[in-house]
């Protein structure tokens, strides 16, 4: 039985580096839901993925990254006839800039019949996010299946908004983010999100829209100002750890990895926040 399951789309990195104009970059690994896993399994947290790779070399790397990383990816399946996405990270004054090549991709394609339902019903948490809802009508509609199934099995539910305008209108980006926290039981949104899609400006009345669709607990990610840990009885806010940010691509999955894991591990909402 795995703590924790989580469903989307896995992407191959390539982070400029080069400085000067030298046209050098850093080959990792991205794609959110994998991050947040990954960073779940890092906590100790028994974790598994659910998506599609193509036949590739690359599809290949991922099997090798979750191997290393202690993911069972017993739930991921093989597309012969699409590739893994990638996408590059180029850096400016302003930030990081994404360039993504994901269209037609194998976890683009997955569908509902291709869902692990043993796998899903046997998982105490189930994760997806925002992203995993876009990338295509048929990904979709597995999303929200999984989210059914994970709690008709008694799982709890998990979902960061993870919001990419670039991949949906925002008048489907909003009906279907929607939908998805009503199905959650911990939302993770980004006070960005909630705003671009006509939410709430207010993070107090970003938590009190949340609980009122449903969620018994909110993580609301605050960016450079920390985060506020809210459930229905009390709200903490909780400061930032003093870094000096270099790159913040994969940040908030990181974050939600570390906080579900340790949800898992028996943490109340602050402690696994803090």
């Amino acid at each position: 039985m795995a703590d924790i399951v989580a469903y989307g789309e896995p992407m191959l990195e390539f982070n400029h580096t080069g400085e000067g104009g030298e046209r050098l970059y850093l080959q990792g690994f991205g794609g959110d839901t994998s991050n947040f896993v990954i960073a779940a399994a890092r906590q100790g947290a028994r974790a598994a993925y659910v998506t599609a790779l193509g036949d590739d070399r690359y599809g290949a790397m991922f099997r090798a990254l979750w191997a290393e990383e202690g993911v069972d990816a017993s739930g991921v399946r093989t597309d012969p006839d699409a590739p893994t996405a990638v996408y590059f990270v180029d850096h400016d004054a302003s930030g990081h800039h994404f360039s993504f090549f994901r269209k037609g991709s194998a976890a683009s394609r997955f569908r509902p019949t291709d869902l692990p339902r043993a796998l899903i019903g046997q998982a105490r948490f189930f994760h997806l996010s925002g992203i995993s809802l876009a990338i295509s009508d048929t990904a979709c509609d597995a999303g929200l299946e999984a989210m059914h199934l994970a709690r008709q099995a008694g799982a709890t539910v998990t979902f960061d908004t993870n919001l990419r305008l670039r991949l949906w209108p925002k008048h489907r980006a909003r009906a279907i983010i929607t939908e998805a926290m009503r199905l959650a039981h911990v939302c993770l949104p980004s006070l960005d999100d909630i705003i671009a899609i006509g939410g709430p400006e207010q993070p107090d009345a970003i938590i009190d829209h949340i609980l009122d669709l449903g969620p018994r607990t909110v993580a609301l990610k605050l960016g450079a100002r920390g985060a506020i840990i809210a459930d229905a009885g009390k709200r903490a806010m909780l400061p930032p750890h003093p870094c000096r940010p270099v790159d913040a691509t994969g940040a908030g999955d990181c974050f939600g990895g570390a906080f579900v894991a340790r949800l898992a591990a028996g943490d109340d909402p602050v402690s696994a926040g803090r």
